[in-house]
């Protein structure tokens, strides 16, 4: 775990990026009882002139709370890195989520408490 790199794109610092994985791993989906991380909702952590910038995307186009979502993203993004004088979260939907973007921690979480493989069903429903 210790070695484990992101699943997003970042230009961060190793020690950083991964205290970042760490705080985003206490933020949950509203819907879906996994946290943001391990769906693979974040998509790029990048600082730019002190201002780090967020890009992640939502289980649910028309997600009702994605504004707190984000906010809660921003808020722990935050606090993993601290120099950064300002965050700004944009919620992509140009590129919607699917199950194959969850890690391999997260489909195991799904799978102990759903019962099944989202990603299996996923890729079952692709090829139909």
């Amino acid at each position: 775990m210790e070695d484990e790199k992101p699943i997003f794109e970042t230009n961060l610092p190793p020690d950083k990026a991964k205290k970042v994985v760490e705080v985003l791993r206490e933020v949950f989906d509203p819907e879906i009882p996994i946290n943001v991380y391990d769906l693979g909702l974040i998509r790029k952590v990048v600082l730019e002139n002190g201002v780090l910038k967020v890009v992640m995307t939502l289980t649910a186009v028309g997600c009702p709370v994605a504004g707190s979502v984000a906010q809660e993203v921003g808020y722990a993004i935050q606090s993993a890195v601290p120099e950064a004088q300002d965050v700004e979260v944009e919620v992509d939907f140009e590129r919607p989520w699917d199950p194959t973007q969850m890690t391999p921690r997260g489909r195991e979480m799904f799978k102990a408490i759903y019962g099944y493989d989202i990603v299996e069903q996923y890729l079952a429903a692709q090829q139909a």
